[in-house]
């Protein structure tokens, strides 16, 4: 016995205790799932864990599978048409509230003799009627399980690979280079074309370059290095990198006095 067998015997013995004309006389289906059998009040007898799925089983009713109703043409039609879709609407048999519906007589037999789990109805069989329900389980658990997968991936942490990349790129450091016996930093070279800077120094006699140990032109105003190019005007902090002048008393990249270096 499956679902729809299950609410169509729960339905019958319902209206027997309760509204015993309706086993004869036809009612509107907003009666049905207003008043007669309300999810809300008979969902542990239908043993139906959500609305969703009580709806589905009406729509499936209500489109007269397995003759247990007679339902008009042409909500029979628009309800079938339904069903068939990929992706049914389980609510549509709303569209048809004020619709005449009634108890099928020998369906209610059936069930008053206890055989309404028998395939002995014409029309929808049982494998084609419970399809619809099937496909909206496998959706329904698809889309939890799509759901989860977030929250799960959260909670596990992202890949050591990955993790990196989240964090956004720090700016660019100039590197620190080594510092020569003489105390003052290995810079590499300037990018500063020659003639382009307009800062100068006068080396005294004996001075040499910091970066090539070559003898400077004593006395006389330079800005390279003639032996190996470098920019002597400009030195690099030993803290962050940055290129500073001569002249400069604070790194303008992290502040450290220049007279400490």
């Amino acid at each position: 016995m499956d679902a729809l067998d299950r609410t169509f015997r729960h339905l019958v013995q319902t209206i027997q205790a309760r509204y015993p004309a309706y086993l004869t006389q036809s009612f509107e289906v907003a009666e049905l799932y207003q008043n007669i059998l309300p999810y809300r009040h008979h969902r542990r007898e239908l043993g139906l864990e959500t609305n969703q799925d009580y709806e589905l089983v009406l729509l499936q009713l209500l489109s007269g599978a397995r003759e247990y109703l007679i339902v008009d043409d042409r909500m029979r039609e628009r309800l079938a048409r339904e069903l068939a879709s990929p992706n049914p609407d389980p609510g549509t048999f709303r569209e048809f509230s004020t619709t005449q519906i009634a108890l099928s007589p020998a369906a209610v037999r059936q069930v008053q003799e206890g055989r309404v789990s028998e395939p002995a109805f014409a029309g929808v069989s049982r494998t084609s009627s419970s399809e619809p329900t099937q496909r909206i389980t496998a959706q329904r658990a698809a889309t939890a399980a799509a759901s989860t997968l977030p929250a799960a991936t959260a909670a596990a942490g992202p890949p050591p690979q990955r993790r990196s990349a989240a964090v956004p790129p720090a700016p660019p450091v100039q590197p620190v280079h080594p510092v020569q016996a003489t105390g003052a930093p290995a810079a590499r070279p300037s990018a500063v074309a020659p003639g382009k800077s307009s800062n100068t120094i006068v080396p005294q006699v004996g001075d040499q370059c910091r970066y090539c140990s070559g003898s400077l032109p004593a006395g006389r105003r330079i800005t390279f290095c003639p032996h190996c190019g470098q920019n002597l005007t400009i030195i690099n902090c030993l803290a962050c990198g940055t290129e500073l002048e001569l002249g400069w008393k604070f790194c303008t990249t992290c502040g450290r006095p220049v007279s400490t270096q």
